[in-house]
């Protein structure tokens, strides 16, 4: 990025010359300004996982980020459950109306066991940048059923059917024999798992929470409370058995548009984009709006989504922001940031080497 221009998968500096280090992250547009929170990487595979926290820069036009500072910091306290080591993966932040508090949601890893935890952590803060102060961790709706839920499926899972699940070793990647109705029933007591996440506040204030759960085969959309603090008790599951992660929630003309990839761990994929007239659904699969050669299309330009932004400033221009990542070296991950377009009432994603906001060449 330099001047008024977007540069896709190069180096970004922010306004002091430094590699702009906010991964996996979204933005938050308040009182003019905007925000990106994203995750602070370090060098090596070790950046994989939180040594820093979330990191915030702050612009007045998207093109020049200053850096203000760690927004959440990890801990030194070996009892937190965000101490140093742990992973911290697609902050989000919304701001809450109604309380007058900054709400930041993202997944959390607990230090030392992989990717078994699939939990949501919480954080609140009085200002854009924070500090930001940790409230807790869960998995989301513990005791609740889906909206959908027929009668004959809330029970909770026999002996037989969690031998089963066991047997399979799932591991958060496509398997021909995923067990496609019993993972969300096997987590109802304890809360569903929720890895790869975004957050959605609607025209009537209303926020909800949008994640991959059931070892990555389901996406949930789940309703936030009032305070945006906890989940509300409402949600579905969507697309069930399909394997889509680091989903991109927008809307336009009152549909709602669903980005998200499938589950290929760092290998970039295809890009899927789905619509619905209720954010509750139903969920129509519109294929791919990556345009391009093969190869583009076949890795959504190399990187994966991770928000969808409104350019506040120039109405109905839309970025659709994604990563390129470097899981051998973390902090070298890019940033994909490219014009979302529209043919008719269907997303259209091209790659542009350099573009700005008054038009792409």
């Amino acid at each position: 990025m330099s001047g008024e221009v977007f540069r896709p998968g190069e180096l970004w500096l922010d306004t002091d010359g430094v590699p702009i280090n906010a991964h996996g992250g979204g933005v938050l547009c308040h009182d003019g300004i905007y925000y990106w929170f994203g995750e602070h990487k370090i060098e090596g595979p070790a950046g994989n996982r939180a040594y820093v926290g979330v990191r915030v820069y702050a612009s007045t036009d998207l093109y020049r980020w200053t850096n203000a500072g760690v927004a959440l910091a990890v801990s030194t306290d070996t009892t937190s459950e965000i101490v140093a080591g742990c992973i911290i993966e697609r902050p989000k932040v919304i701001f809450n109306r109604r309380t007058g508090r900054f709400v930041m949601w993202f997944h959390l890893e607990p230090a030392g066991a992989g990717y078994a935890g699939a939990r949501s952590g919480v954080a609140v803060a009085d200002a854009p940048t924070g500090p930001y102060r940790y409230v807790g961790s869960l998995r989301p709706n513990a005791g609740v059923w889906p909206r959908e839920t027929r009668a004959e499926e809330k029970r909770l899972l026999t002996e037989v059917e969690f031998a089963a699940i066991a047997r399979l070793k799932l591991n958060g990647g496509p398997h021909p024999e995923f067990p496609r109705d019993l993972i969300f029933r096997r987590d109802h007591a304890g809360g569903q798992m929720a890895r790869d996440m975004t957050l959605f506040v609607d025209d009537d204030g209303a926020a909800y929470h949008v994640y991959a759960s059931e070892e990555n085969g389901t996406l949930h959309v789940s309703e936030l409370t009032d305070d945006y603090l906890r989940p509300a008790g409402n949600y579905v599951r969507i697309f069930p058995g399909e394997f889509r992660e680091a989903p991109a929630l927008m809307k336009r003309e009152g549909r709602y548009f669903l980005f998200t990839s499938g589950c290929t761990g760092w290998r970039p994929n295809a890009l899927r984009v789905a619509v619905a007239d209720s954010i509750w659904g139903p969920w129509t699969d519109l294929g791919n709006p990556c345009v391009g050669a093969a190869e583009e299309m076949a890795t959504t330009f190399g990187a994966q989504p991770t928000f969808v932004l409104p350019a506040v400033a120039q109405p109905g221009a839309l970025i659709f922001m994604a990563d390129r990542w470097c899981p051998q070296n973390a902090i070298d991950g890019r940033y994909v940031w490219l014009p979302l377009a529209f043919a008719g009432s269907r997303p259209v994603l091209a790659w542009h080497a350099q573009w700005s906001l008054g038009g792409a060449f």
